[in-house]
């Protein structure tokens, strides 16, 4: 499945992403570069959606590592909510389930993600 990355301003969070198909070592740059142009152009609050994910990989968690570490450079986050199966268990496994704050209900957005 081909990897997708999309976001959009959200009033209140910050920017929302969305990322759908496959997170491995071919599509990570791809969210690297999205993460990178949001915090360069001054985004510290960042919600990624995994809703939509079906895998991820160690490059994966990776890029999730990287882009908060940007934004908690810059005095925000980045947030993680709507994983599900293989990704959720990733997440918990790793332990960055709690580092990055994961809420598994996508209803309930990053407004309640605080440092």
């Amino acid at each position: 499945m081909t990897f997708t990355v999309t976001y959009a301003q959200r009033a209140g969070v910050g920017a929302c992403l969305r990322l759908a198909g496959e997170l491995d070592m071919s599509s990570a740059p791809e969210l690297n570069a999205a993460l990178d142009r949001l915090t360069d152009e001054g985004e510290r609050h960042l919600l990624v959606d995994l809703s939509e994910l079906t895998f991820c990989d160690s490059t994966g968690i990776a890029a999730f590592v990287r882009g908060d570490n940007r934004a908690t450079a810059r005095g925000g986050w980045l947030r993680v909510t709507g994983a599900t199966g293989r990704v959720e268990r990733v997440l918990r496994i790793t332990g960055l389930a709690d580092v990055l704050g994961y809420e598994p209900d996508t209803g309930h957005p990053a407004s309640q993600a605080t440092p």
